[in-house]
């Protein structure tokens, strides 16, 4: 069984976001609480591919009641709902 690390799960969401919907590996690009709405870094098709990176990279399924903002509209959001799911597993 793998061992959940946090700081490794927010490291590589942040990797994700930056080179995938910023295109930039600036880390300051980033904040880990700014909601991707607010800001229009994802839209609706990014969020998709966010959910699918997330369930191939970490082994979970995302529900449909689980795709909204509270679940998914920041890294550390993002970093709380595959903690969760990774505990319950």
């Amino acid at each position: 069984m793998l061992t959940f690390n946090a700081d490794s799960l927010r490291l590589t969401v942040r990797q994700y976001i930056l080179a995938n919907h910023l295109f930039t590996d600036d880390p300051s690009a980033l904040n880990d609480d700014e909601s991707f709405q607010e800001s229009r870094i994802v839209d609706s098709m990014g969020m998709i591919q966010i959910i699918q990176f997330l369930e191939s990279s970490y082994d979970i399924k995302i529900h449909d009641h689980e795709m909204v903002p509270e679940e998914l509209d920041s890294v550390n959001r993002i970093v709380r709902l595959v903690a969760r799911k990774q505990r319950a597993a």
